[in-house]
């Protein structure tokens, strides 16, 4: 399935039914009055996050979304159906913008989250609705109000614990693929990785979510490359990994562009927590490794990991400080989450 993390919708409400003029007319029954019934309500427009969704390719296709309308009222006081409503399901994590692009209608991040986005209009009243001691026969009625319509974004960002970030090439897929069941395309040439991947990793008997995203390059917040967009899809990690590849010239030169790439795209990506980590360390010896150290940890002011998804080395250790990272923050979390409310019938 093609991945899709950004689509324009056009949507619609239904409009509400009309109200209804009608009198009791039956035999022997000399002033019946009236008794037309109301409109029924215009369906709303609701999106709805569910599972089993990754993309937001449907909306490719699909790009307008209109509820159904409110049916009339009738005689002998029949209330007019409700329109039904219109149901879009997105993916866990999904944004909802106004056209503009800026404007967050609602932010989806829990399975089950619903956001109505237009309401459907009112049913207008019945002429029994108009009925009373001073005016007996009420010869009118209330047309239905008219739907919303308007034009909404939605933009994808997925739920991922941590991100893997670094230059083209630096090993991202390869980690990726060594550490979970996921199975992204690795190649030797750059900007193999075309679009997020996540995988389901397990450390010390917990699993977290890793997620994977394309390379940057220098001047990616300007264009190059693949450009920046993907990084979204890592502003609601917890904590970054950031691979620099050991068989560069300079890994701290390297260190730095995805740094300033970081910093350039904002939405505190370049605040996280970030775990560091030479890559591709069977590819080099015991001498080399120990000069890209060196020059990492004085561009990083830390002292790096050194791991390689080929053996297996240091992998294990960084799954490791990945997880104590990630348990932090949920605990924290769940510390400044207010208490349940004791509500009582």
């Amino acid at each position: 399935m093609k991945f899709l993390d950004e689509a324009k919708v056009y949507i619609r409400s239904g409009d509400g039914g009309n109200g209804c003029v009608s009198f009791r007319r039956e035999k022997f029954i000399e002033f019946g009055g009236p008794n037309g019934g109301d409109g029924g309500k215009g369906g709303d427009v609701i999106a709805e996050a569910v599972d089993g969704l990754n993309t937001l390719i449907d909306y490719r296709y699909q790009q307008h979304v209109f509820a159904r309308n409110g049916r009339a009222g009738m005689g002998k006081d029949r209330h007019g159906a409700n329109g039904a409503d219109a149901l879009m399901k997105v993916p866990v994590g999904t944004q909802i913008y106004e056209e503009d692009g800026e404007t967050l209608i609602a932010d989806l991040t829990a399975r089950g989250q619903r956001a109505v986005l237009a309401r459907g209009g009112n049913g207008g009243f019945g002429n029994a609705h108009f009925k009373s001691a001073t005016n007996r026969a009420p010869r009118r009625a209330n047309p239905g109000q008219p739907g919303e319509t308007r034009t909404i974004r939605l933009r994808l960002k997925l739920i991922a614990d941590a991100g893997i970030v670094g230059l083209p090439n630096a090993g991202k897929s390869t980690f990726l693929a060594a550490v979970s069941a996921a199975k992204p395309k690795i190649a030797d040439y750059p900007f193999t990785t075309l679009q997020p991947q996540l995988g389901v990793v397990q450390s010390d008997g917990r699993e977290f979510v890793l997620a994977d995203i394309p390379g940057l390059i220098e001047g990616a917040h300007q264009g190059a490359g693949l450009g920046d967009r993907f990084l979204g899809h890592i502003e609601r990690c917890r904590v970054l990994l950031h691979l620099v590849d050991a068989t560069l010239a300079d890994a701290g030169e390297a260190y730095r562009t995805v740094r300033a790439e970081l910093s350039a795209y904002g939405h505190g990506l370049a605040d996280k927590p970030e775990i560091v980590a030479l890559s591709k360390a069977d590819a080099l010896g015991p001498d080399e490794i120990k000069e890209q150290i060196a020059r990492l940890k004085r561009a990083a002011k830390k002292t790096p990991l050194v791991v390689s998804a080929v053996s297996g080395e240091g992998v294990a250790a960084a799954l490791r400080a990945l997880q104590q990272v990630i348990d932090g923050a949920r605990l924290a979390t769940t510390a400044n989450a207010p208490a349940p409310l004791d509500w009582r019938p």
